[in-house]
């Protein structure tokens, strides 16, 4: 009887054995692979979300993620402009680490043949998990450069930096690629091109005719090659921006142009298809999934189901239909019951672009909710970003977190969370966000932060360990236009040099613990720490200069202007660089079916 109850006693021991070792496989697996989802808006501001305190624009399912998951409040991108922040994020690594940002007024790329671009050398998080056995994907916007030396060579495009799939635009979404919406280089055209041809053209009228009445004797043959070369000139560049959509607004499916030029149709659905499908192939792998929306970056468009249905405008419209495709997304993670083995992310790629108003008078840039400046500033504005993460069951729910965080610590955070190693040889800036998300921590890594505009260190934040304090110093501040407005409406963006900038010595410095608005800047009077402050920030800027090292700047003018060699074409320069497998893949499946 005693040696039947021991057995009976064992096989229990044994089955409680076995579940807690199966429970245990299970919960490792949620732990150390998760698939990841990182949801990329592009010039959204922190104010356009319910879940931050916008009213008026409905945002559920964004909200919804905020709801089962933590709010970052302080989350700051690493620039205020798409290519540098995007390359940040990325490579957890400051953009002047790469060579990504600018020393030029110029800091993102603007055509597709140009020869700058994310180096080969760069380690992205995509190729870090890749190596892990992840199948990668990106769909939407890229913006960090594509071809080297050739139209075909893709050493910057993103198969070549750790993603297996790709499927949208590998510069951006501008005005100039949507009729009637207007172009982005209307004013520098005007003011940087039209009146020196104009000083040219007289130039050449005068010698011409100094020479004819015999007052000064030009070479005429050197004359000649003058009005040759400068109508040469002329030509390519009315050629090229008459038909900048066709050549730099393209659709691409891997590295073959699908759609040239790109269609706004149904857009939105179709990169939130290609995204659901990528997960559907992907249910029983773990996988990383870049949504990069093209959502809410001039030109705004939204399809008929959300065009005139919010509050404020296309703007509005087109804010309710990338929410409504993140819903999509949670969705299709409900459906694959993946959703406790997911990270997802959500975030911006910088602040709002306040200065964008259309022709016709409308408002379509976004809300920074109380911070002032925008887009291509480091005021708050320009900097502080939605940050949201949901992992059921790993990460709490319904938390606020003010800590300073970088979207540069997304790349530490999954790379960790897939069993990979942080590269050893090389700064890595950005820190896990996990034992902070998890409640094992209640300080951010982040003793300082780094704020450049283009590849100028334009301001520093400080969050002492023993301080509630946030203090930022500025070393400069753009100029704005008209002076009594929040951003630089004369000239589209700031720039960050030159009469565009103010400097200031001593430096300006707030605490925005108790001034997020940075409209009072102190003093010696009103901080009696006022110079122990910038002392400690002066030595945290020497020792991060002392680890930046020289590298080949990728947004020079030689790498930002567009060469004829380099420009991809689906069809041939002379049709125009026209071709639409897109739609007439759709009209097949519709036939088919």
């Amino acid at each position: 009887m005693i040696e039947k109850e021991r057995r009976k006693k064992m096989r229990l021991l044994l089955f409680l054995t076995v579940c807690q070792y199966a429970i245990s496989s299970v919960h490792t697996y949620s732990v150390s692979n998760p698939n990841v989802i990182l949801l990329m808006a592009d010039d959204l501001g922190i104010g356009d979300l319910g879940c931050y305190g916008n009213r008026t624009l409905r945002t559920p399912y964004i909200d919804r993620l905020a709801k089962e998951g933590v709010t970052l409040t302080q989350h700051i991108a690493a620039s205020p402009l798409c290519t540098p922040s995007r390359a940040a994020f990325l490579t957890g690594r400051y953009p002047i680490r790469s060579g990504m940002a600018a020393f030029s007024r110029v800091g993102v790329f603007l055509f597709s043949a140009s020869s700058g671009g994310l180096p080969s050398e760069e380690i992205t998080f995509s190729k870090l998990l890749k190596q892990r056995g992840y199948a990668t994907a990106l769909i939407g916007k890229w913006h960090l450069g594509m071809n080297c030396e050739s139209s075909n060579d893709f050493c910057h495009h993103p198969l070549s930096h750790g993603f297996d799939y790709f499927y949208g635009l590998t510069v951006t979404n501008l005005r100039d690629c949507k009729p009637g919406q207007g172009s982005v280089f209307l004013k520098g055209v005007q003011k940087y091109l039209v009146i020196p041809v104009q000083i040219l053209g007289v130039t050449l009228v005068s010698l011409a005719v100094v020479h004819y009445v015999g007052l000064l004797k030009v070479p005429f043959q050197a004359l000649g090659y003058c009005l040759l070369i400068t109508a040469i000139s002329l030509v390519v560049l009315i050629f090229f921006f008459h038909h900048f959509r066709h050549l730099n607004c393209f659709l691409m499916r891997d590295h073959q142009i699908i759609q040239q030029p790109l269609s706004y149709e149904n857009l939105t659905q179709r990169l939130t298809t290609e995204a659901v499908q990528f997960i559907g192939r992907n249910t029983d792998t773990p996988f990383l999934l870049l949504l990069s929306y093209l959502h809410v970056h001039t030109a705004l468009y939204a399809s008929n189901m959300f065009r005139g249905k919010s509050k404020h405008g296309l703007y509005g419209d087109a804010v309710e239909e990338m929410d409504w495709s993140v819903g999509q997304i949670l969705d299709v993670l409900e459906k694959y019951n993946l959703r406790s083995k997911t990270l997802v992310y959500f975030s911006s790629d910088q602040g709002a672009h306040t200065e964008e108003i259309s022709s016709s008078g409308e408002v379509h840039g976004g809300y920074n909710g109380i911070y002032k400046g925008g887009k291509s500033t480091n005021w708050e504005g320009g900097i502080r970003v939605p940050g949201l993460l949901r992992w059921p069951g790993l990460i709490p729910a319904g938390t606020y977190m003010d800590e300073p965080t970088s979207n540069m610590d997304i790349f530490p955070t999954i790379v960790k969370l897939a069993g990979a190693q942080l590269p050893y040889d090389r700064i890595i800036d950005g820190h896990d966000l996990m034992p902070l998300l998890q409640g094992k921590v209640t300080r951010s890594k982040h003793e300082f932060l780094f704020h450049y505009c283009n590849a100028y260190l334009n301001a520093v934040r400080w969050h002492p360990g023993n301080s509630e304090s946030v203090w930022k110093v500025f070393f400069f501040t753009p100029n704005f236009s008209p002076e009594d407005s929040n951003g630089c409406y004369d000239s589209h963006v700031c720039f960050c040099h030159g009469g565009f900038i103010t400097r200031h010595d001593p430096p300006l410095l707030f605490d925005l613990s108790r001034d997020p608005e940075e409209k009072v800047p102190l003093t010696p009077k009103t901080e009696s720490r006022f110079y122990e402050i910038l002392k400690v920030i002066q030595l945290a800027v020497a020792s991060h200069t002392r680890s930046l090292q020289a590298v080949p700047d990728q947004l020079s003018w030689d790498n930002l202007l567009w060469k004829p060699w380099l420009q991809p074409c689906c069809s041939s320069l002379f049709q125009s660089c026209y071709c639409d497998y897109e739609s007439e893949d759709s009209l097949l499946e519709v036939h088919s079916g």
